[in-house]
């Protein structure tokens, strides 16, 4: 019998004003209005959002949501495990681990003869606080590109983590706030922490305990925490404190006396950020794939179509051209950098 042919994703996934959607099976992808159906990569604010009838995604994502919006997330969850596959209408659905943060997932779409993954935002390196990204063969690959530049290659996180430490040995008498996202990078750092084995309590900021709180009731060991209260700031000299970047320059902080400010982000890469934030140890972690990762995935998903979104794109689709991938610019809106 002949091969039937597949069918060209592009007469079945398509940007519309509420954000990429699935015809073949009647669904968004991140969308960022309310919707009836929604698959959701993860649960960062820029791709989970509040009012969805039905959501499909992990028990991890499903958990941050309910924990940020409440009983208004969604009227209904369908919380698959990585693997599980789902039909509706004529596609079926599966989510493939991302690496990003905890309960972060890859979309992976099958319809007629055709396979599509949507990576949401994705890293490719080691992380305690979450499942390891997989590479997922496909005929066309969706991908971010938040550090889709050369320049974004992301030292090891070990090191950067070390520099944390050298610098807490050197200043003794200081207090260290270390400026991080509340999901996600705050888990992380923490972990690191704790690898590289650093066993004090680590001091949070309120606006972070609730999160690490849920990761920690998730199974993500991450050791002795306490927040910290209204009491004085002046006690804190040789700790660690974690904090939302906004609060590095706030009310909050200026309590504790003469701080070594530190930001863990991938924008720390350019300095001129750094300085932009008054950043004195500037911390290169990102939860976003780095420029060799990004280069070194589009090979390994063997995907002769490349779709890229929210970030560098020009780079990133110059360079699959160069390299015999059919590619281009997917823009959809709603989306945030990374700290931002």
């Amino acid at each position: 019998m002949p091969r039937a042919e597949k069918s060209p994703p592009e007469a079945w996934l398509r940007v519309t004003p509420q954000g990429l959607y699935c015809a073949a099976g009647d669904f968004y992808i991140d969308p960022h209005r309310p919707v009836d159906r929604a698959v959701i990569t993860h649960g960062h604010a820029d791709h989970a959002r509040a009012g969805h009838d039905a959501v499909l995604t992990t028990p991890g994502t499903a958990a941050i949501m309910r924990s940020r919006f409440g009983a208004g997330a969604a009227k209904t969850y369908d919380e698959a495990a990585y693997g599980e596959t789902r039909s509706f209408g004529d596609a079926t659905v599966r989510l493939a681990p991302a690496g990003h943060i905890l309960g972060s997932a890859q979309v992976v779409i099958e319809h007629a003869g055709t396979r599509v993954v949507v990576s949401g935002d994705y890293k490719r390196r080691r992380d305690l606080t979450c499942d390891t990204f997989e590479p997922v063969p496909c005929d066309l690959f969706v991908t971010e590109a938040t550090f889709a530049l050369p320049v974004f290659r992301h030292p090891p996180d070990g090191d950067e983590i070390q520099k944390l430490l050298n610098s807490l040995a050197r200043n003794p008498d200081r207090v260290h706030l270390v400026g991080v996202y509340a999901l996600g990078k705050a888990q992380r750092v923490i972990a690191l922490l704790r690898e590289a084995g650093y066993d004090r309590p680590i001091h949070l900021h309120g606006a972070l305990t609730e999160l690490c709180d849920l990761y920690a009731a998730q199974g993500v060991s991450l050791g002795p925490l306490r927040e910290v209260g209204r009491e004085s700031k002046k006690g804190f000299a040789g700790e660690i404190v974690l904090c939302p970047p906004s609060s590095l320059r706030d009310r909050w902080s200026r309590g504790f006396p003469n701080p070594v400010t530190a930001m863990a982000s991938g924008w720390m890469r350019v300095r001129q950020r750094a300085r932009q934030r008054s950043v004195e140890l500037p911390l290169i972690l990102s939860d976003h794939a780095d420029w060799d990762e990004l280069t070194r995935t589009l090979h390994d998903v063997q995907a002769p179509r490349v779709w890229v979104t929210h970030g560098r794109e020009d780079a990133l689709v110059h360079y699959a051209r160069s390299h015999g991938i059919e590619a281009e610019a997917l823009s959809l809106v709603g989306r945030e950098e990374e700290d931002a």
